[in-house]
This record gives structure tokens, C-alpha cells and sequence, in this order.
């Protein structure tokens, strides 16, 4: 049986624009979210951007793939490794200026963009330009699965490699979600909260879009012990479910996102008790966190830690369940449990990390719930 372990992680957030600074940032209770305007034409609204502008896809994707990598402690070419990297958004923001471009004249003089370049901003193209940044010819891959994409690349490349396509892969998910069309999407739908995220707490608005990349080095453990790599943790297993039920409200009982629960389990050879702590998907929705909170409270006891790290990052939709598998190692690593920033009051009863704390971790779960009724989860474990 290969042993899918990983070796190196490259995070960009509203928290910050390394790996250590999000972590210091999120044990002490930060928020990276503040009030912004960046579109005149839409009201200011709280947002997890990570400069003063709505930053750009390519830029992000760079960043962490050059981090990850450093991480690692590898360097490009990276012929033999795979790429499985995802976005729920990929480059919508550039489409959305192209089309300002044509339809109404909005053409800047420093603008990136260019209808020539159209093949560039197709929804694979940023896997792509990541392959070739590492010069990577092996498989490439760019899932799209809403809030799920995340973890739904993470499981696509531990695939990979315990099926012996690969000995490496590196994946994760890059998100730039703040633009015009999006904002106003979530408007429309009333889902955006008026002053932050709140996640499982009695006077939660809504969610906080956010702004983020995490990207990872996986490896077979056998590769890793050769070139004497550090490790964080094991992929022990993952569940992947859909409700079919609804495009935007998940399914009132929980059923598919407690089949994908229980699929990982059983993937992983653990049990509910095995679980030490679960980074939540924890949107700070009335919706979400009710229905999420149901479906901890059927399977777990109530000590298992709890946590949501929204409050802190916003909402970086494709990108935040990769967010939380690098919170949930680097809590495996510390042996220190996250905080849900922003829970000033509980609604419900569960074991909620409001400060960060000392504990004993030994296996985590990662859950993401997106829109369409795409569950993921993601169980870790120390190697």
C-alpha cells in the first residue's frame, strides 16, 4: 500500500503572504478581513483581500507554487511530477475585463489583458502555466468543484500516486474571486454579511469572500524518506459525495455529506473517536453552519475540536478547503488546535475552538461543502 505524505506547502491569504505569517496570524485571533470598496459601481462590503486591490490569479498561482516547492525543498524542472491544480473562479476576472473592454471601451494602458490572449483565460490554462513554471510533462489536471475544488485536487493527486502514475504530484487550488460579477452574484442571493464572518455564531451575517491560494507537495513516503524530505503528515483518505438536490441550499439532512464522511473513515481505517479535530467548512451561513453542526453532532462525540478559520481568511471558495488542510497540519505538526475567529457567541452545542490551545492531535478531518451539493473531506494523519 502507498503511503501518500506531504512534504511541502505554499500559503497566500488575507492572513498573509507566507505560511508563517497566516499561522502566527491565526493562533492569535487576527482577521485579515477589512472594509472595501474595489468597484465603485458596487457598495463597500468586508472582504479578505490580500493587497489593496483584487489580486490576480497568475500572480497567486506563482507565488505559492514558487513557495511550495522551496518548501519542499525541491527545484524545477520537475519533469515526472504531476500537476492537479484547481480554482471554482480560474480567471473569471480577466473575462469580466475583457468584456468591459469590448462592450463598453474600457481600455487601460498598463491592463494585462488582451482579447488576442483569450486561450490563456480558459478555466485549465492556470494548471497549465503552473506545469510549465516547474516544467512538469507529466498528468495535468484542473478540477472544478465549487468550494469542494480544494480538496477535490488534493484527493485527484493522492490517486495519482497510490495508483503509481506518479511518484509526485504538487496540488492545491488558487482563488481570485473578488470581481464585480461575483460580489454581485452573492448579493443577489443575500448571502454576503454586512460587517465580518461569524462562523457558528448566534449573530453570523453571512459569509466574507476571500482572496487565497495553498498549493502542497505530495509525495510517496518511500520518495520522501530517499531524499531524507521533512514531512507534515499522511493523506489517509478522503469521501467524495453530491447531494443532487440543489444548486445553491444543501440537502436539509446532511445524507450525502455524512456518506462522504463516513467514506473517508472507512477509507482511513478510523473511527469517529479516532478524530481529534475538524476544520469545518463553517461559512458563518445560517444554512451552512446549522446543517454542518447536525451532521458533526450525528457521527462525533461531543469533545472532538471543532473550528472554523473563515472568520479569519474570509471565504476563498475553490481555495478553502486547501486552506484548511494546510491549518489542519500545521495543527498536526504544533499539536495546536486553530481558532474560529469571529465566534464571540455560540449557537450550537459543540466542542468550538475559540481560543488556540494546546491539544493532543494525532487525526484530522478537513470538510468542504460547495455549491451543487459537492462534499469533500479529507482525513490526516501524522506519519
Amino acid at each position: 500500500m502507498v503511503e501518500v505524505v506531504i512534504t511541502g506547502m505554499g500559503l497566500v491569504s488575507a492572513l498573509g503572504k507566507s505560511l508563517k505569517e497566516n499561522w502566527q496570524k491565526l493562533i492569535l485571533g487576527k482577521s485579515g478581513i477589512q472594509r472595501y470598496q474595489p468597484f465603485l459601481e458596487l457598495s463597500p462590503l468586508p472582504l479578505g483581500l490580500i493587497g489593496e486591490k483584487p489580486a490576480k490569479l497568475k500572480m497567486l498561482t506563482q507565488m505559492v507554487v514558487d513557495s511550495a516547492l522551496q518548501d519542499a525543498g525541491l527545484k524545477p524542472p520537475l519533469i515526472d511530477c504531476a500537476v492537479v491544480i484547481g480554482s471554482s473562479r480560474s480567471h473569471q476576472g480577466l473575462w469580466e475585463t475583457l468584456a468591459r473592454q469590448m462592450y463598453f471601451g474600457e481600455y487601460s494602458s498598463d491592463s494585462e489583458e488582451k482579447l488576442e490572449d483569450w486561450l490563456d483565460f480558459l478555466p485549465h490554462m492556470n494548471a497549465i502555466a503552473a506545469a510549465r513554471q516547474i516544467g512538469a510533462t507529466n498528468i495535468v489536471l484542473a478540477p472544478m468543484a465549487a468550494c469542494a475544488t480544494g480538496i477535490w485536487a488534493i484527493s485527484q493527486a493522492t490517486l495519482l500516486i497510490k495508483t503509481g502514475q506518479c511518484q509526485r504530484a504538487i496540488a492545491g487550488a488558487v482563488e481570485a474571486p473578488i470581481t464585480p460579477l461575483t460580489l454581485a452574484g452573492f448579493q443577489q442571493m443575500g448571502a454576503l454579511a454586512k460587517t465580518g464572518a461569524y462562523p457558528f455564531d448566534v449573530h453570523r451575517e453571512g459569509l466574507v469572500l476571500g482572496e487565497g491560494a495553498a498549493v502542497f507537495v505530495l509525495e510517496s513516503k518511500e520518495l520522501a524518506k530517499q531524499r531524507h524530505a521533512k514531512i507534515y503528515g499522511e493523506v489517509l483518505g478522503f469521501g467524495l459525495t453530491t447531494d443532487a438536490y440543489h444548486a445553491n441550499q444543501p440537502e436539509p439532512e446532511g445524507k450525502s455529506a455524512i456518506a462522504a464522511i463516513q467514506q473517508c473513515l472507512k477509507r482511513s481505517s478510523l473511527t469517529p473517536n479516532d478524530i481529534d479535530y475538524i476544520h469545518a467548512h463553517g461559512t458563518a451561513t445560517q444554512l451552512n453552519d446549522r446543517i454542518e453542526s447536525k451532521i458533526i453532532q450525528t457521527i462525533f462525540s461531543q469533545k472532538v475540536a471543532v473550528s472554523s478559520t473563515k472568520g479569519a481568511t474570509g471565504h476563498t471558495l475553490g481555495t478553502s478547503g486547501a486552506l484548511g488542510m494546510a491549518f489542519s497540519l500545521l495543527a498536526l505538526q504544533q499539536q495546536i488546535l486553530p481558532p474560529c475567529v469571529g465566534l464571540q457567541t455560540p449557537e450550537f452545542d459543540l466542542n468550538l475552538v475559540t481560543t488556540a490551545r494546546k491539544h493532543n492531535i494525532k487525526n484530522v478531518l478537513t470538510f468542504s461543502f460547495g455549491f451543487g451539493g459537492q462534499n469533500a473531506v479529507l482525513a490526516l494523519g501524522n506519519s
